[in-house]
């Protein structure tokens, strides 16, 4: 994986603005001169680490029918993990949504059967087009597909502005990935295909020749009918 890099940090285009704009006042001339001071003097090592950016597909465990894209930008850490921080869009106004880490079948098939529940696969999302790299040659981006198909990710959303949440309001939720055809809203790919001038029916049929591997039993819980989500205190529903 480490071996294509280099090829992840093509340009992917400014295509999908955020989906709520943050209550608060506009940036004053002395905010705007202490922030462009600050990039100028401060080094950011773990910033400059994403290296690779991912689009794809999410939705709250124990709520399939409530889905939503998700901007990865993702730094390989090694061979076997990878941690994501999650957008609700590609441009500067995007929010942070959250985190995804990602890991290799390796170090899944190690973890406790209670731990697996939190994980889902990447197999569908893989072979069926979904996953997607933006602004990369298909021939790198077929490679990385190659890898991910044997990864599992654990990934909690914290800001809900697919919910219209105009600020990171209440408590963490667990997501989860799709897992078969016939399950993500359509439109909602239709839609991602379009802003980025890729085909995923296309990819799909590219990908036909990546081999499908077995899935963890522990894996995609929810397909059993265990759902873990983290009950909000505070009294408010994410869902409506």
């Amino acid at each position: 994986m480490l071996t294509i890099i280099g090829l992840l940090t093509a340009c992917a285009g400014s295509n999908t603005p955020s989906n709520v704009v943050a209550p608060g006042a506009q940036q004053t001339p002395t905010t705007k001169t202490l922030a462009a001071g600050a990039a100028l003097m401060q080094s950011r090592p773990p910033i400059d680490a994403l290296n690779a950016y991912l689009d794809g597909f999410h939705f709250y465990n124990g709520h399939i029918e409530v889905q939503m894209e998700a901007h990865h930008y993702c730094s390989i850490l090694n061979e076997e993990v990878i941690q994501c921080v999650i957008y609700d869009g590609n441009r500067k106004d995007a929010k942070l949504m959250g985190v995804e880490y990602i890991i290799s079948e390796q170090l899944f098939a190690k973890l406790p059967q209670a731990e697996k529940a939190l994980w889902h696969s990447h197999v569908h999302e893989v072979k069926s087009g979904q996953l997607v790299a933006p602004g990369i040659p298909e021939i790198a981006e077929h490679a990385l597909m190659e890898k991910l198909i044997h990864t599992y990710g654990k990934t909690w959303h914290t800001w809900h502005t697919d919910l219209n949440k105009d600020l990171p309001l209440g408590v963490p939720q667990l997501m989860m990935g799709f897992t078969a055809d016939g399950q993500i809203d359509q439109t909602l790919v239709t839609d991602r295909d379009r802003r980025f001038g890729v085909d995923s029916v296309a990819k799909k049929k590219v990908r036909a020749d990546i081999p499908t591997p077995t899935i963890d039993p522990g894996a995609d819980a929810w397909r059993e009918g265990d759902v873990i989500q983290i009950e909000d205190p505070t009294g408010s529903r994410h869902l409506h």
